[in-house]
């Protein structure tokens, strides 16, 4: 166990490293606590244990927030900022460089081909994540009911924001059964001072306002990117994945910034990059506005999650086991499995489906459900695609 106290340099350089390998989405979460709990000794591992469940109820990417939590505990908030920073900037550089050489390739026979074997294994992706969200959470008919809401809402073209909210409200009707109002609450003492727990919060918000404030005066179109990258991770709930449904709503049926495929190709690189399903943030931005775009889309697709991070640590205790945020979260976990459920069948159905394609994502499919490393699986397709199709 180290014995090096946790500036906020030792943090970043330790998240750096942390983050070149940071392939599996969610499953880094136990790469952070070995190395924070068990090798630094950074962090205790029951507060560990409690940043887990506060990252697993807040949106955003599960891995990113469980960094900056570890970074908040060893090193205080400019220890998170440095994690948060440190852990998803190789997912970044090497997202904005393969974005690049995409816009210069994507239209060469052989880059064809990859491409269109990486689309197959996006759907085979996405409908893991909708099987494993189902597996965890489709335990009840009012589960099933708010499924069919959810998934009917978005194939009729509705917004999954207002699927999101309404699967809400309907919780906290639906599950009063599941979490009661007589449950004893929890006891937890008040945080001695108010203003100090929530001041990196709040000055974390205000450096955002700011530089909204500046690119709507000098960059509309990154001000407007910026605005939706914020929207997006303020109601991608259920780690990184339930942000695809927002994404492809978003960007692709109401902005009209990219067609299903090349959105499809920008999940398909982020799986090839290490970071959170979300870096296709950092793609679509690229594809908009180059540089500046990848910049200000990864920004602001990962400010929501840090602030709302910093916002709530400190009253966790107190807020964990009230029962009416407990059922409206449970209506919006499972309006995300009919979200992502109709996502699927939205690729599904823009894919010119060869029997060759479709082996291989039933082979992708069958990979993934079997825990297969998601870096093996989309590497292997690839080969396939390139060789087969």
């Amino acid at each position: 166990m180290s014995t090096h106290p946790a500036t906020p340099f030792r943090i970043f350089a330790a998240f750096l490293r942390l983050g070149l390998t940071a392939f599996g989405g969610p499953a880094m979460v136990a790469y952070i606590r070995r190395m924070t709990v068990k090798e630094k000794g950074w962090v205790k591992e029951d507060s560990f244990k409690k940043g887990v469940a506060l990252c697993q109820t807040i949106p955003g990417a599960t891995a990113m927030q469980a960094a900056a939590y570890a970074g908040l505990r060893a090193g205080g908030p400019w220890g998170a900022v440095a994690a948060y920073i440190a852990f998803g900037l190789p997912a970044f550089v090497l997202m904005v460089t393969l974005s690049a050489m995409y816009t210069k390739t994507h239209d060469l026979p052989g880059v064809i081909s990859l491409f269109s074997g990486l689309q197959v294994i996006v759907i085979a992706l996405v409908a893991n994540a909708t099987v494993n969200f189902g597996r965890r959470y489709l335990k009840r008919r009012q589960d099933i009911f708010l499924l069919v809401i959810a998934a009917g809402f978005l194939a009729l073209g509705g917004s999954p924001i207002i699927a999101i909210v309404a699967c809400a409200a309907l919780g906290l009707l639906f599950y009063r059964p599941l979490f009661s109002d007589t449950d004893p609450p929890l006891s937890a003492p008040r945080h001695p001072n108010t203003w100090q727990a929530v001041r990196p919060a709040l000055m974390l918000a205000l450096s955002a306002v700011c530089l909204l404030v500046l690119l709507f005066f000098i960059r509309r179109d990154l001000f407007s990117l910026s605005v939706l990258m914020l929207k997006i991770d303020f109601f991608a709930f259920g780690g990184g994945y339930g942000s695809i449904p927002l994404l492809f709503h978003e960007i692709v049926e109401v902005r009209h910034w990219m067609d299903h495929q090349a959105l499809m190709d920008g999940i398909a690189l982020g799986q090839v990059t290490p970071g959170p399903i979300v870096i296709t943030a950092t793609f679509a931005g690229y594809l908009l506005a180059k540089l500046p775009g990848a910049l200000v889309g990864t920004i602001f697709i990962f400010t929501p999650s840090l602030f709302l991070l910093l916002l709530v640590v400190p009253y966790f205790d107190r807020i964990e086991h009230n029962v009416y945020l407990q059922r409206g979260l449970r209506g919006v976990l499972v309006s995300f499995v009919g979200l992502l459920l109709a996502v699927t069948i939205r690729f599904a159905i823009a894919v010119n489906w060869t029997p060759l394609s479709l082996l291989i994502t039933l082979g992708a499919f069958f990979a993934l459900f079997k825990k297969v490393n998601i870096l093996w699986v989309v590497l292997v397709g690839a080969a396939a695609s390139v060789l087969l199709l």
